[in-house]
């Protein structure tokens, strides 16, 4: 009975190594196992984060500006009115029509002219707006410098977490030749 007791018995605690942790079950090498090491000091390892934040950059810019003129449709029709009755009293025969036309349209465009307003430059302020990139930037933990001791040994990893007091190590053998 003995006999295939200590096999049986063998087997179970060999099968329990392998199965400790559910990260580590896909390794199947003979030559690896699992324990645990002290942690000795633990260090963070800073870095400096920069971003990129587009912002809104405006300001307001003084601008001198031209008065858009405006002209007078009473002061057109009556300077076309004087200058075509000008214009017939001038002329003679068949000149006079071309003499009353040309009076008329001479005669609004001096009108207009006389009653225009307007004109001038006034200043006004306009607002200009730009895209900036702000380069914001932060100090942040990078990772952590690890020293910890296994089976009187002392290592030293930088790891992505804080392990605590405590830190599971894996263990494997090889032949150095």
């Amino acid at each position: 009975m003995t006999k295939w007791l200590f096999p049986l018995v063998l087997s179970v605690m060999t099968t329990g190594v392998f199965a400790q942790d559910a990260r580590y079950q896909n390794q199947n090498d003979d030559n690896t196992h699992y324990g645990w090491a002290d942690v000795l000091r633990v260090d963070p390892v800073y870095g400096v984060a920069r971003t990129e934040v587009p912002r809104q950059e405006c300001y307001d810019q003084q601008v001198v500006r031209q008065a858009p003129s405006q002209g007078s449709a009473a002061g057109t029709i009556l300077g076309a009115v004087v200058g075509g009755v000008l214009g017939s009293t001038v002329g003679h025969g068949n000149g006079r029509t071309a003499a009353t036309v040309a009076g008329a349209v001479a005669g609004g465009a001096v009108g207009n002219s006389a009653t225009q307003s307007g004109g001038g430059e006034y200043e006004t302020t306009e607002t200009h707006c730009r895209q900036v990139a702000a380069v914001s930037e932060q100090r942040r933990i990078m990772g952590y410098d690890v020293e910890y001791r296994y089976r009187g040994e002392v290592y030293l990893s930088r790891l992505n977490y804080d392990p605590g007091e405590r830190l599971r190590v894996r263990v494997s053998v090889s032949p150095a030749d």
